[in-house]
């Protein structure tokens, strides 16, 4: 299984939900929060993402809560 990455933050519901449905699905990641870790934000403001969270795999990177492509990470 892909290495799975989730860059989140402080009170992000949709981070929340996506690091829940994740461990319902036995689909181990490495959590990177920008509150506590706040050198991760240029990181990931160079690959143009805003909004967290984001998911980012070796070949998969998205943001945000979407079970259609979380689903396929727990195949």
């Amino acid at each position: 299984m892909a290495k799975v990455t989730v860059y989140s933050k402080n009170n992000c519901m949709q981070c929340k939900m996506t690091k829940r449905f994740l461990t319902e699905h036995n689909v181990d990641f490495v959590e990177h929060n920008i509150n506590e870790s706040p050198q991760y934000i240029d990181y990931l403001k160079d690959r143009g993402f805003q909004s967290l969270p984001v998911i980012e795999t070796e070949d998969v990177k998205f943001s945000g809560f979407r079970p259609d492509k979380l689903q396929q990470l727990a195949i």
